[in-house]
């Protein structure tokens, strides 16, 4: 149980590289920004209730009861976690798909802070120093030029990377502290609750927004149902990763380890996307694995 967050926190970051990267396929289909975001959440919904719903019936009888302030949470978290994918849905046109998921790994350092915010979770000194060799990592992937300029951090693909970063800081220690406030002594019944409730109030939310404005891409969202429907799966799978680690560890530290994503992303940019990163952005990313160890190791 020690090490279990590790675990889920890797395979989360392999399966959410595998989600983005069929999210850039649905939008290249001709989805819209909020059609490719609403597929992740509108197949998974009943699928993540109802496995919710009959594990935590088979472990403990029922539903648990859930502490004030768990809706609060979900909220928090649900709406964070859907502007954040939109924005990087949006990053997609502007640099290709590994720089892009690193753009967004400016989470990791600013989720030291959230965290900290918001829970009151604290990192130790060698936690934050490899953080912050990561925070290196993603300076040096920050520009397409050879040398680094202030101009690459006021660039527009820099600016929506650091804005997805800000924004899915927040949902992470919020999605931690709903688990937290779920009574039980289970994670997975703790993460399974958290993700259902979520994952409902997201495709809710989702879904009202599309019957106003797109209700076109709403009909090619179920008429793409084979592609969408794997981002779903996708989805899912990488969420349910993501709420056990948070259940079991700070967001700052789940975050920190998840930035493995960064070589799936690399390997799918390679060999699905036929797109090459530059000597600077294998060097960033180094950068970002050493950070990565360094956390495991002594953080």
């Amino acid at each position: 149980m020690e090490h279990l967050w590790i675990y889920a926190a890797v395979f989360a970051a392999f399966v959410q590289s595998l989600r983005f990267m069929l999210q850039k396929q649905v939008k290249e289909a001709g989805l819209s920004t909020a059609a490719a975001t609403f597929a992740r959440f509108v197949y998974a919904a009943p699928v993540v209730g109802l496995g919710a719903f009959f594990y935590s019936s088979a472990q403990i009888g029922g539903v648990p009861a859930l502490a004030p302030g768990y809706w609060g949470y979900v909220v928090v978290g649900g709406l964070s976690q859907i502007l954040g994918t939109v924005a990087v849905v949006i990053l997609f046109s502007h640099r290709n798909f590994a720089v892009g998921m690193t753009f967004k790994k400016t989470e990791v350092m600013l989720t030291v802070l959230s965290g900290y915010l918001i829970l009151g979770d604290s990192v130790s000194v060698y936690g934050i120093a490899a953080i912050a060799l990561g925070f290196c990592g993603v300076l040096a992937l920050s520009g397409q030029a050879a040398r680094f300029t202030w101009r690459d951090l006021i660039s527009r693909a820099s600016l929506i990377g650091l804005a997805s970063g800000v924004i899915f800081s927040i949902s992470g220690p919020a999605y931690r502290g709903a688990s937290l406030a779920v009574m039980s002594d289970d994670p997975l019944i703790r993460a399974s609750i958290t993700l259902a409730c979520a994952t409902a109030f997201q495709t809710v939310v989702l879904l009202g927004w599309m019957l106003w404005r797109e209700q076109d891409q709403l009909r090619a969202v179920f008429v793409r149902w084979r592609l969408t429907g794997m981002v779903a799966v996708a989805s899912m799978l990488g969420s349910m990763g993501w709420f056990t680690a948070y259940t079991l560890q700070s967001a700052a530290y789940v975050n920190a380890v998840g930035q493995v994503e960064l070589i799936f992303s690399m390997i799918i940019s390679y060999f699905v996307f036929s797109e090459r990163s530059t000597p600077r952005e294998y060097a960033g990313i180094a950068l970002i694995c050493a950070s990565v160890l360094a956390l495991i190791l002594f953080g």
